[in-house]
């Protein structure tokens, strides 16, 4: 991390995960100043992966 990728059409940088209140794992995406957290299993991911991603894969495929 960090790693570029795009939401809704938007370009946005990933700068971390993060834990929610209710147990979500968020990945915390920045566009200058505006943060905006997307949900991990939500989160397109690019092409190529990112160093790391495998973490995300695999609990994309453990959810199911």
């Amino acid at each position: 991390m960090p790693f570029g990728t795009t939401v809704l059409g938007v370009e946005v940088t990933v700068r971390g995960v993060d834990l929610t209140q209710d147990g979500r794992i968020v990945a915390l995406c920045f566009r200058g100043r505006v943060r905006q957290e997307i949900g991990i299993l939500e989160l397109p991911m690019p092409t190529p992966a990112p160093d790391g991603a495998e973490w995300i894969e695999a609990y994309r495929h453990w959810t199911g």
